[in-house]
């Protein structure tokens, strides 16, 4: 959002607050789930989060909110005369969050990381781009360690253009591309590459919907064959990065409505399975966004119902054509989450209205469970809803335990917890899926071998042991998966991944214990090196993940 867009938006807010003050909060049937509030208060709001291999997860919002609700420790202050709003800032706009403890610590960041994208190397580091201001060029680096001391490290003109909103994406070679921004039809690399510094993508322009620009963040997966699936308002190609080139492109989404911001709906690259075939399959799930023109009605005050509706298409077929599949509940700025078990968790967001400052109303509180694998009409469940509203700037992340983390919102300017319809949300939750319910306990998967940490070379045979108190376990309802944690903003969650290791061969070993084999992945362009979490499901209910290194 510009800045006079912005500074509209906040005078529009005030205006139609009078007016506006009531509004529908949607919950639907529920059906299952339990939510925990986790703090009432980090100081910050979570715009953006990572899940780093320590179990911790990293929390960012922006520097010109103004001053947070957390101090920097040991008397540090920003001290930046580029800032719009506040130049001596001794809050911190950024918090490491410790999963098992439940505590939070203060970080430092020195630059505008507001609208930003990120991923993490091989290494497991985080490496975040982009930003608005003096942070738009950066790239920032978080080390992850169990001391106090490691914080943000940044690169100035790190990048070889202007990032904001633009969107981050692990390659099989370990490098990472940055696609779009505002105003930015290109992409480049980090590191940078040696042949030019950024290589242009005319997609983004002929999607570029003037004024309300729904192809920012535009939602980014590595295809099974190496090239970049990239959707953008309603519509995708898949890009050869190496030769610079589109090599397809896929046809415009029935009914044409835009689902990316401001007209956000959420994207998630389905489970990948059958790993062994010469065929792989690879599926793109698109659901939710406003029909077009909702981002202007809102500014006139006219919040119009969000698009109920998921898209679902096979981009590994040579015909793809999207089959479309109707939602219980209509959401705009929904996240999706991949559950271990690999079914999909909508959450978050409005059913009217679009993303932008106060451009949302009538918040969606229920998840919505999507099975991917039922037929089609029986794929949808309402979950149990949350009690806050999660609105603009909201964000979500799966946990090690099988939890998924929510935290932010602030559909404003500033921090505003008063005299505003959504206040700034500076909690955190966590909805725990009814795989976690203590009646699932005795199928509950429990891994013995690898331990944690554990380093994995491709293509290779792989023994794991777990604890299974069932009675009988039979071969067929055991899988294991890898899930790649995920970069999540704006309702996207970057480099979000799973695979199915299939071909499991369970054998029991006494005492409730079975083993495991499978095969990892084959390529780095099914899975890029790296960190995941890998789970054993019995059932569909998943174990506690452990962290592996692929390499």
């Amino acid at each position: 959002m510009s800045l006079p867009t912005f500074i509209f938006s906040i005078l529009l807010s005030h205006l139609l607050f009078a007016s506006q003050q009531c509004h529908l909060i949607l919950t639907s049937a529920a059906a299952a789930g339990r939510w925990k509030l986790l703090q009432t208060s980090i100081g910050i709001s979570a715009m953006h989060m990572q899940l780093l291999r320590n179990d911790r997860v990293v929390i960012f919002d922006r520097t010109d909110f103004g001053k947070s609700n957390l101090s920097l420790p040991n008397r540090k202050c920003r001290n930046d005369p580029t800032e719009v709003v506040l130049k001596l800032d001794c809050s911190a706009h950024s918090v490491e969050y410790d999963v098992p403890s439940n505590k939070f610590r203060a970080l430092m960041v020195q630059t505008d990381v507001w609208c930003s994208s990120g991923a993490t190397t091989p290494d497991g580091n985080l490496v975040q781009a982009g930003g608005f201001n003096d942070g738009e060029r950066r790239v920032r680096i978080f080390n992850p360690c169990n001391g106090r001391d490691c914080d943000w490290q940044e690169i100035p003109n790190g990048l070889a253009a202007r990032r904001w909103y633009a969107t981050s994406h692990i390659l099989p070679d370990g490098r990472q591309i940055i696609v779009g921004g505002r105003r930015q039809f290109n992409y480049e690399f980090i590191p940078k590459s040696i042949v030019a510094n950024t290589f242009n993508l005319p997609f983004l322009q002929e999607t570029n919907d003037v004024g309300a620009e729904n192809n920012l963040y535009p939602s980014v997966f590595l295809n099974v064959d190496g090239n970049l699936f990239i959707f953008a308002n309603n519509r995708a190609i898949l890009l050869d990065y190496v030769k610079y080139e589109v090599v397809k492109r896929y046809p415009t989404i029935p009914g044409g409505d835009p689902r990316s911001y401001p007209s956000t709906g959420s994207a998630v690259l389905l489970p990948l399975k059958d790993l062994k075939t010469e065929a792989i399959q690879a599926e793109v799930l698109i659901c939710g966004g406003a029909p077009k023109g909702s981002f202007f009605q809102a500014a006139r005050g006219n919040f119009v119902r969000a698009l109920n509706t998921c898209a679902r298409i096979t981009i590994t077929d040579p015909n793809p054509q999207w089959v479309m599949e109707t939602m219980p509940l209509a959401r705009v700025m929904g996240d999706m989450i991949l559950l271990p078990n690999g079914n999909v968790l909508l959450i978050n967001g409005a059913s009217s209205g679009s993303a932008g400052w106060e451009m949302g109303r009538n918040p969606v509180l229920s998840p919505v469970l999507y099975r991917p694998d039922n037929k089609i009409g029986s794929r949808f469940e309402t979950q149990n809803p949350t009690t806050i509203p999660r609105m603009y700037h909201s964000s979500a992340v799966l946990l090690r335990d099988g939890r998924v983390l929510v935290g932010g919102s602030n559909p404003h300017g500033f921090y505003n917890f008063t005299s505003v319809i959504f206040p700034t949300e500076l909690s955190l939750e966590a909805f725990s899926p009814a795989y976690l319910d203590a009646k699932f306990n005795g199928l509950r998967p429990k891994i013995v071998y690898p331990n944690s940490m554990s380093g994995f070379r491709y293509k290779k045979r792989i023994t794991i042991q777990v604890i299974i108190t069932d009675e009988e376990v039979a071969e067929n309802s055991v899988s294991v998966t890898m899930v790649a944690p995920a970069f999540n903003t704006h309702s996207f969650s970057m480099n979000q991944r799973l695979l199915v290791l299939c071909d499991d061969k369970v054998k029991a070993l006494g005492n409730s214990a079975y083993s495991i084999e499978v095969t990892t992945p084959s390529s780095p362009n099914l899975a890029p090196a790296g960190f995941y979490l890998l789970f054993v499901v019995y059932q569909d209910i998943p174990s506690q993940g452990i962290w592996v290194k692929l390499q």
